[in-house]
């Protein structure tokens, strides 16, 4: 397997220029793209661009794309952005996802995004069959309870939550 083709890289660079051009329509377009490796950028790119719109196209990417690795990253980068419209999405996945890969980033995510809405959804994540599940529960849970009652630094909290 080649890891970089030609076509891959001369789509880099096409991205690079029109991320100096903060084109979200060009990214989100992408997000249905082939090759996964581009998909998965693509998810990092839009958590850089900001902005809530961005929500519910990486939580459709979370929810349908084929491939685990970019789910996960869907769930990294919606935990990044810390929205509470991210929790659904998170939840769905933390809960449903066929993958522990993809069940343990949601569950961590949703401890990163801190809210109390998490809870219920984290509590059932620690019966998961697996165990790592169950730890990045055990920490989302954790930090949204540091959150609620020690942290008066909201950014040190998010830093703490996976």
């Amino acid at each position: 397997m080649q890891v970089i083709t030609e076509d891959r890289m001369a789509l880099f660079a096409e991205m690079e220029s029109k991320y100096e051009q903060k084109d979200t329509e060009y990214f989100v377009s992408l997000l249905e793209h082939s090759d996964y490796v581009v998909r998965t950028r693509v998810a990092c790119i839009l958590v850089d661009f900001g902005g809530e719109d961005k929500v519910p196209h990486i939580a459709k990417v979370l929810k349908n794309d084929e491939n685990e690795l970019v789910r996960h990253e869907a769930a990294f980068a919606l935990g990044q952005m810390s929205y509470s419209s991210a929790i659904p999405p998170l939840t769905d996945a933390t809960l449903n996802d066929p993958s522990m890969f993809v069940r343990h980033e949601a569950a961590i995510a949703l401890g990163v995004v801190g809210s109390k809405e998490a809870k219920e959804s984290l509590q059932k994540a620690l019966t998961d069959p697996e165990k790592p599940v169950v730890e990045s529960a055990v920490v989302a849970l954790s930090n949204i309870e540091f959150m609620e009652k020690l942290s008066k630094n909201e950014k040190f909290a998010k830093l703490t939550g996976g």
